[in-house]
């Protein structure tokens, strides 16, 4: 089977594309015929080994979508020929065919295509776990996107609608912007403005949001607790450096940060939050957005696109 695999950690060039033999599954695990493939801003921390060590060569790629081809013993939620997304692999999911633990796999409902459903994944959790999880967002309460036209800022709009949040996002762009007002926000700002923080403020009336979900710490959190409500949380959901804030900022507001990482759900979350993900995605008011779409030979150029400021919605590698 053709597959992408990582034999040090670097650049692009790293990525190579190759031929294996297509791997078995053993107890509790499936192996799906994968037919799109998700790319996440977390699968190109990995390549460079931000994240630590691992074990060479490997295979990046967490989210995919396609139809299972076999199970192993003890698997009984899933069955050959049934159509699943992938959140999590086994053995890496830029490939033909990957190999997952039973739990990793979920319905994909028939409304959805493949490349669709290789949206899901890492976005969808990721938003669904940072709002009802990890902020604890209530009806009626207002949360700032800080960059809400890329895959996780687009799945935290459309999560929000059905939370009955009052939404306000921010795009780099005017392409992104008018994205961020398809999916539903009520306001969407320019984060490039000097003034944007202003009319944040304005906004909610001189309050502030309650919850902020915060893409780039590095560049913002100082600023975040600057504009929070009493009592509000700002969840981290990605930083690509430090950062230096002034305490004070949150102990005046009683507020809280909250890190936050898929890594680290217990398993009742991950069922929880793929059963209102199924839901929303059966009932069609949770849909991903497709950026761009790449061949699996061409994983360098989407590990670039997935970086570039102002990318909408979700990059694809179709095998």
């Amino acid at each position: 089977m053709k597959v992408i695999r990582i034999h040090e950690f670097g650049d692009t060039s790293v990525l190579k594309l190759e031929d294996i033999p297509q791997p078995a599954p053993a107890a509790n695990q499936v192996l799906v015929h994968v037919k799109a493939v998700g790319v996440n801003p977390v699968d190109t921390y990995i390549r460079a080994g931000l994240y630590g060590p691992r074990h060479f060569p490997f295979t990046p790629g967490f989210d995919a979508a396609g139809i299972v081809e076999s199970i192993g013993p003890d698997v009984s939620g899933a069955k050959p020929g049934d159509r699943v997304y992938i959140h999590g692999s086994i053995s890496g999911t830029y490939a033909d065919y990957a190999l997952c633990d039973a739990s990793q796999v979920h319905p994909l409902p028939e409304n959805v295509s493949f490349e669709l459903g290789a949206g899901i994944g890492v976005p969808y959790f990721t938003a669904y776990y940072a709002l009802a999880v990890r902020g604890q967002a209530h009806h009626g309460e207002t949360v700032f996107v800080h960059g809400a036209s890329g895959g996780v800022g687009t799945a935290a709009v459309q999560i929000g609608r059905i939370l009955g949040l009052r939404i306000i996002g921010t795009g780099g762009t005017d392409k992104g912007r008018e994205h961020i007002r398809q999916q539903g926000a009520q306001y969407v700002l320019d984060h490039h403005d000097p003034r944007y923080l202003d009319d944040l403020m304005k906004i909610t009336e001189g309050l502030g949001p309650d919850l902020i979900l915060e893409m780039m710490a590095n560049l913002n959190l100082g600023r975040d607790l600057k504009v929070l409500h009493k009592r509000g949380r700002v969840i981290v959901i990605g930083s690509r450096g430090s950062v230096d804030i002034d305490p004070r900022d949150a102990m005046s507001r009683n507020a809280s940060i909250l890190g936050m990482s898929s890594l680290n759900a217990t398993p009742d979350d991950h069922r929880m939050c793929h059963a209102a993900i199924g839901a929303g995605l059966k009932q069609g008011v949770l849909k991903p957005v497709i950026g761009k779409t790449f061949s699996l030979a061409q994983a360098a150029q989407a590990h670039t696109a997935v970086l570039e400021p102002g990318a909408l919605g979700k990059i694809i590698l179709l095998p």
